[in-house]
């Protein structure tokens, strides 16, 4: 009796022995795996995230290359017209073409209508940001600030135009007749710096003023491009 008992303990013994390096080797097994998954933060992409990452990076890259290659275009092209006066003038041009072909439409042609706007919009405001960034602030140095102001002021009212054009739609029987108001603000706004205010401010600049107004405009031209 007692040699089975001794038998049954060993036993009992034996498996609890077993047992426990099975729930030992587990648990290391658990622990491990543990320990590999917290040793992946919540920014580890795992080894397929590199080839992904680096193609939206490049995407990325490309895009800009492509959109500053478009920018240095443009401008570029701009600046072959010459000096900044030349350069708003050209400026002015295109913005009375795209009226023109706006003039060029119907009721029916909604979408060239809302194209041609938002053409328009992106001309005049490139335009007006380099303007007011440079031309006007330096009309105001050479004691031409009523000028500066009125041209200025002119803007806002430009604005107010876009803004009526926007809400009343492009399928308004009066849409064409916004414009053509529209456009004769423009007119005789680029007549005014064409013809009166810039040509006086240009002969008061030396060569190396006219240069450095040139280059602002340039410059603010191409990031708004």
């Amino acid at each position: 009796m007692e040699e089975f008992m001794a038998t049954r303990t060993g036993s009992r013994t034996s498996n609890r022995t077993t047992s426990a390096r099975s729930g030992s080797s587990k648990e290391s097994s658990s622990n491990e795996r543990n320990r590999s998954s917290d040793n992946r933060s919540a920014f580890s992409f795992g080894d397929s995230a590199g080839p992904l990452l680096g193609a939206a990076l490049a995407g990325v890259a490309i895009g800009f290359a492509a959109n500053f290659g478009r920018k240095a275009i443009m401008q570029g092209m701009e600046a072959a017209a010459g000096d900044w006066d030349e350069i708003l003038a050209t400026e002015h041009d295109v913005a009375l073409a795209i009226f023109d072909k706006m003039l060029t439409t119907d009721e029916t042609q909604s979408f060239k209508r809302k194209m041609l706007l938002m053409k328009l919009t992106h001309a005049l405001d490139k335009h007006a940001h380099q303007e007011e960034m440079v031309v006007y602030p330096a009309l105001r140095e050479a004691n031409e600030a009523v000028s500066a102001d009125q041209l200025e002021g002119e803007h806002g009212y430009i604005k107010t135009y876009i803004y009526e054009l926007n809400e009343m739609g492009p399928e308004s029987g009066k849409w064409l007749e916004k414009v053509r108001e529209f456009r004769a603000l423009v007119a005789r706004h680029a007549h005014m710096e064409e013809e009166e205010v810039f040509p006086t401010f240009k002969n008061a600049l030396d060569d190396e003023q006219n240069a450095r107004v040139t280059s602002l405009v340039n410059r603010d031209g191409f990031w708004m491009a």
